[in-house]
């Protein structure tokens, strides 16, 4: 297996184009059809992609064994019998990349913000869909926009969605943190990528799933129950626990705050709530087959990504 890295002079506060088009290179070495990771509550396993997309060919009376799930209702209203869908392969599978550039997601304490290391994750595999020749699409949203867009082929539908990563508003845009809506954008975005993804679709979404709503996660069970999906989720030690005991600064633009982590049952609060949602998550995921890969501000992507995706033999 390969063991590309990041060069060490990265930003950890932005990205560029030409960074993100580098990364096809170590992007050659994922397989977007086996993923490697350790399952938060059952230890580690292999878990196979279902592979390329299918679609309807045409159908005929139901036989015994048939899948009841694939059930023509239409035609068997139509007649005195059931009848059974057939599906063929697809040439091109779609994948689906969501990626996600809230405010949320500009932050970090170590490492890069969780905008950074998610846009250079979501480039790696638009660019692995890209070599494997699917066809790519997907969404790109942020607090103040959303953008669409529809899966295509070659090497110029990873180049669109890489411009798009890094051209989004909401690199730049400021925000008053106090007043944003976690859950909406989420949502919305949640719901738009329920519309586009067509049954048989590899679905990836690059996000801290800060603020997903019960409407949210009714939308990501509807994607899942016909797609496969990968959930990449970002986050930064300080969310998962707070530092060592004392005072500390935090800034953030023209703003500063200081934290005291001196009381010990507020650290061992802060810790497991953010387990409890973490663990929540994973519960969520397991039972409806999404499979999760969780990613630090500190971890390097194109090493997390080539463990948990690398082909076998390089």
């Amino acid at each position: 297996m390969r063991h590309d890295k990041l060069p060490e002079d990265a930003s950890p506060v932005s990205v560029s184009q030409t960074g993100l088009i580098r990364l096809s290179g170590p992007a050659r070495a994922l397989a977007l059809d086996v993923l490697r990771i350790n399952s938060l509550q059952t230890g580690a396993y292999v878990s196979h992609f279902k592979g390329r997309g299918m679609e309807f060919d045409e159908s005929r009376p139901y036989q015994p064994g048939d899948d009841p799930r694939n059930i023509d209702w239409r035609v068997t209203a139509r007649s005195s019998e059931a009848y059974t869908k057939l599906f063929r392969e697809e040439r091109e599978r779609p994948v689906l990349i969501m990626t996600d550039l809230r405010t949320n997601m500009h932050f970090a304490t170590q490492g890069c913000f969780k905008s950074v290391n998610g846009t250079r994750a979501a480039a790696l595999l638009a660019w692995a869909a890209h070599h494997r020749g699917d066809r790519l699409g997907g969404l790109v949203f942020g607090d103040t926009r959303h953008r669409e867009l529809r899966p295509r082929l070659g090497r110029q539908a990873a180049l669109r969605y890489v411009h798009e990563l890094v051209t989004h508003p909401d690199w730049t845009k400021d925000i008053d943190h106090g007043v944003q809506d976690e859950e909406l954008p989420l949502t919305q975005a949640m719901g738009m990528l329920r519309r586009v993804a067509h049954p048989g679709s590899l679905v990836i979404i690059v996000s801290d799933f800060i603020g997903l709503s019960r409407t949210a996660q009714s939308y990501l069970t509807g994607i899942a129950r016909h797609n496969e999906v990968l959930a990449v989720f970002l986050s930064d030690p300080l969310e998962r626990q707070l530092p060592p005991p004392g005072r500390y600064r935090l800034v953030s633009h023209d703003e500063e705050m200081a934290i005291d982590t001196y009381a010990k049952g507020a650290r061992s609060e802060y810790r497991n709530a953010f387990e409890e949602r973490l663990h929540e998550f994973d519960a969520f995921c397991h039972r409806y087959g999404i499979h999760l890969l969780p990613l630090s501000t500190e971890d390097d992507p194109i090493q997390i990504l080539q463990q948990a995706l690398g082909k076998r033999a390089l």
